[in-house]
């Protein structure tokens, strides 16, 4: 049994499988860098550290609002969630959205000494986008936006700007590696939101797979990753060789996975997808930035 206000349910409302979204992107921009011969390592370890705190705070601003939209209730399939199960008070956790919120905005404001005041205006942005997504008047996660928010927020974003603090610059495989990663990380959601269908409709989340249905879900999570490895063999023409032959590796987890979850369709066994998914993203950004570092 969880204790109320526990480490352990502090640990389980952070989500730990998800933080690969948010490593992830950071790792390949770093490999971009370190490709190029623009690896700095204090502000990569800061974008790092921006990056798991910022998702963090998705995590429980998440787990909050859902909770008072009614959103987590007795017919979801999910991870038990903190504020819904009462491990952690729904003041408590808003409280450490924001708190954590405004210690972001701080280690974000050391980065500006390698990129720039332009960051203030992506700093702005990130924030806003870990309230937005589930709270405030329009949740983007609720009419449908979701799947675009972490796509930009996830993949073009972080990529880009962990190698622009570090490089000064931004350039067209920084791009393609963006997107690649943005499209593979998706489907962390897309995963949450197919086995959470039945409920989102119930309670009117209007999720990509919600608006246009279960064979959409099945086959923008198969496309979404073989997209991404299509992207990477950009850097064939490249001549960066390794970098487009080894992310193949990655579609027989992907494909694997895409598979099982078909197989199983509905029900509480869908569960065990969410972290096989959050496996494969961080499988995909290691095969990608090994073959940036060849």
């Amino acid at each position: 049994m969880v204790k109320q206000n526990s480490p352990q349910a502090w640990l389980l409302a952070a989500r730990p499988k998800t933080l690969t979204a948010a490593a992830t992107p950071v790792l390949v921009g770093c490999a971009l860098a370190f490709h190029d011969n623009r690896f700095h390592w204090l502000p990569a370890f800061t974008c790092l550290l921006f990056a798991l705190i910022a998702q963090i705070i998705s995590n429980f601003a998440n787990d909050y609002f859902d909770y008072k939209k009614g959103t987590d209730n007795e017919e979801r399939l999910g991870p038990q969630r903190a504020v819904a199960e009462g491990w952690i008070a729904p003041k408590t956790m808003l409280y450490a959205t924001l708190g954590l919120l405004a210690v972001d905005m701080v280690i974000g404001l050391s980065l500006l000494q390698y990129g720039g005041w332009k960051l203030i205006m992506v700093g702005a942005l990130v924030a806003l986008f870990a309230i937005a997504y589930s709270g405030g008047p329009y949740p983007l996660a609720y009419h449908g936006w979701g799947d675009v928010c972490v796509f930009i927020f996830f993949g073009i974003i972080p990529v880009g700007f962990t190698y622009y603090v570090q490089a000064s610059q931004w350039t067209v495989p920084v791009t393609m590696s963006g997107i690649a990663v943005g499209l593979v990380i998706i489907n962390i959601l897309v995963a949450n939101n197919y086995r959470d269908r039945f409920s989102d409709e119930k309670t009117h989340k209007k999720t990509t797979i919600i608006l246009f249905g279960e064979k959409f879900g099945r086959y923008f999570y198969l496309f979404n990753g073989i997209i991404a490895v299509i992207c990477c063999q950009y850097f064939l023409f490249e001549k960066t060789i390794w970098a487009g032959l080894l992310p193949l590796i990655y579609l027989l987890f992907h494909i694997t996975t895409w598979r099982t979850m078909v197989t199983i369709g509905k029900g509480t066994q869908l569960v065990g997808i969410l972290g096989q998914t959050a496996r494969n993203v961080f499988i995909f950004g290691l095969l990608l930035s090994s073959g940036l570092l060849i």
